[in-house]
């Protein structure tokens, strides 16, 4: 199988041969339709987060595709049913935070993409409790970006706790911030787009953001304080000033929701107007397997929409440079 492997953090990923894997007990082997391609996918292929993966691996947590061969003791699925392998890839099943609905933050989880070989590929193997039924009906090239980018936000906006009325500021249009507009708007919220495209805010605007805040004008903050401030801001854009302009948009009561990573890992927040405004910080990582059967649940029931473009597995390097310019308007999706 042709697989894109990252073989060193210092050079492009390579299109290699490689065996076709053999499902082990509770696996399957899965054909894979279509991939997204993921900033993180960017920072793992780089090695540019405190934890490493290893070289050589396959990216690639936003793959979809169809079930060709089944382990032994697997029950979850049969042959021939669309399925989604998302960034958790496999977790313990019992420790407290398993069982307590929160399997996202198993410490001994393994990731898609990071810690196992991912979706870059024709053929992924993947745990079969891990991996999601696809619904019939959504085209794999709108599934894989949901995979990822969609359980992501929409966990993001669970948590924030956004409520009818609230008014809700996304800072980073992209693969994440199209789909968080839109599950704002669907808790209720009244959504502000924040970005430095041009053409984003355009999107935004497309997608129902009742507000446009161009964050290359001298102070974005005074312009979302001018509309009154939000009562939440979800932060996709890994750039620590992005993150402390979003603290200074909230209003009393205020939740910064961080979904974003920045390389530089690390913040400043003053402590006074955290604690004077009442205001909460929360981290959010991704989705379980339940947040992602409610996303592809909204996106079946005609929801949401996926701004999405394909482009082959071969042009994967130009792929990245590509998104790494601004000049993807959401998401990109490889095509094995």
């Amino acid at each position: 199988m042709r697989a894109s492997v990252v073989t060193a953090f210092d050079r492009p990923m390579q299109i290699l041969d490689r065996a076709v894997p053999e499902p082990g007990p509770g696996q399957i082997l899965v054909r894979i339709e279509a991939s997204g391609l993921c900033h993180t996918d960017i920072h793992a292929a780089r090695g540019e987060w405190p934890v490493k993966p290893v070289p050589p691996f396959v990216p690639g947590h936003e793959g979809v595709g169809v079930v060709e061969r089944r382990g032994p003791g697997v029950t979850e699925h049969v042959v021939g049913d669309r399925v989604a392998l998302p960034w958790l890839g496999w977790a313990c099943g019992t420790c407290r935070y398993c069982v307590s609905g929160w399997e996202t933050l198993c410490e001994e989880q393994l990731n898609t993409g990071y810690s196992i070989d991912g979706a870059h590929a024709e053929y992924a193997v993947a745990s079969a409790r891990y991996a999601v039924r696809v619904p019939d009906g959504i085209n794999p090239f709108e599934a894989a970006p949901l995979t990822c980018a969609g359980v992501t936000t929409y966990k993001a906006v669970k948590v924030a706790g956004v409520r009818p009325g609230d008014r809700v500021a996304v800072l980073g249009i992209g693969g994440l911030g199209h789909l968080a507009l839109q599950y704002a708007q669907l808790f209720g919220g009244e959504t502000v787009a924040v970005d430095v495209t041009a053409e984003k805010l355009a999107l935004a605007a497309e997608l129902g953001a009742r507000h446009a805040v161009d964050a290359t004008g001298p102070d974005p903050v005074a312009a979302i304080t001018a509309l009154g401030g939000v009562d939440v801001a979800i932060v996709l854009a890994a750039n620590p000033r992005v993150i402390e302009q979003a603290h200074r948009s909230l209003r009393r009561g205020g939740r910064l929701v961080l979904v974003s990573l920045p390389r530089e890992n690390a913040v400043t927040l003053p402590v006074f107007e955290t604690v004077l405004k009442g205001i909460t910080v929360v981290g959010s990582i991704v989705g379980t397997r339940a947040d992602l059967a409610e996303v592809f649940a909204l996106h079946a029931a005609g929801r949401t929409r996926v701004v999405h473009e394909v482009r082959k597995l071969d042009e994967i390097n130009e792929a990245v440079e590509d998104i790494l310019a601004g000049r993807v308007a959401a998401r990109l999706v490889l095509q094995p």
